[in-house]
């Protein structure tokens, strides 16, 4: 039986250590794996890579990069100015920029206004 296509470990064909999708060693990590555990990469290179095919892509393969656990190091917490231009950045999203109210939802990216403004009748002139 052939090796599977994307099966690197020493680097050889991709640069850097390449496994198949669910093949990769223990103690590496993608960021969304390293951000569930409280981690972020830290300043250290790709140790790994995973590429599996994809339909979603021109090229029709798509990679995940891997980073040690072992070098990854803890998320930064919130300081309250970063909360607070979080806070003033989502309720951005929320006003309205015709009626300058503040909904209480997101407004939709395709209409730019609240639904209460998108359904006013145009008035002729």
């Amino acid at each position: 039986m052939p090796a599977p296509r994307f099966w690197d470990p020493d680097g050889a064909r991709f640069g850097i250590p390449t496994y198949p999708y669910h093949l990769a060693p223990n103690g590496l990590a993608t960021l969304r794996q390293l951000r569930a555990r409280g981690l972020r990469p830290g300043g250290q290179p790709v140790a790994a890579q995973i590429l599996w095919r994809s339909r979603r892509t021109r090229s029709g393969v798509r990679a995940a990069y891997l980073y040690r656990l072992d070098l990854a190091k803890p998320v930064r917490p919130m300081t309250p100015a970063k909360w607070a231009a979080l806070a003033k950045a989502l309720a951005a999203r929320r006003r309205c920029p015709c009626c300058r109210r503040e909904a209480d939802y997101v407004l939709p990216a395709s209409l730019g206004i609240c639904l209460t403004c998108a359904d006013l009748p145009v008035l002729a002139a």
